[in-house]
């Protein structure tokens, strides 16, 4: 059995979230990493767009997502960007890393990520 996993690196967008009152009006980076797991591997015999998920589409949405309404929590960023992902039938499974790489703390680090797996509710 073959599993096919759709990935996207790195995708950084601009978003207003966090839990201090600097971080929703200033706003900062953010960068996203998914993982989409498909239900079968279809799209490697077939060729056929309409048998994987378009990484271009899925991208423009995730950014949206990120751009969008501020929440508190990268916990709940990465189930909003999940949920999103989780509507379209080809999916079986996903991971999200929402990662903030200029958050603001006084220590060095290189930034502070959440991930995420949520797996198609089968019913």
């Amino acid at each position: 059995m073959s599993e096919v996993v759709v990935s996207i690196r790195g995708l950084a967008v601009s978003g207003r979230h966090g839990v201090h009152d600097a971080e929703r009006t200033g706003g900062q980076r953010f960068v996203v990493d998914i993982d989409i797991v498909l239900r079968d591997d279809r799209a490697t015999h077939t060729d056929d767009l309409r048998h994987t998920v378009d990484y271009a589409v899925v991208a423009d949405a995730v950014a949206a997502i990120v751009a969008g309404e501020p929440v508190t929590l990268l916990e709940r960023l990465c189930r909003r960007v999940a949920d999103h992902v989780l509507r379209d039938p080809v999916v079986r499974a996903v991971t999200v890393t929402v990662a903030k790489p200029d958050v603001a703390l006084p220590h060095s680090l290189d930034g502070v990520a959440v991930t995420l797996r949520v797996e198609h509710d089968p019913g």
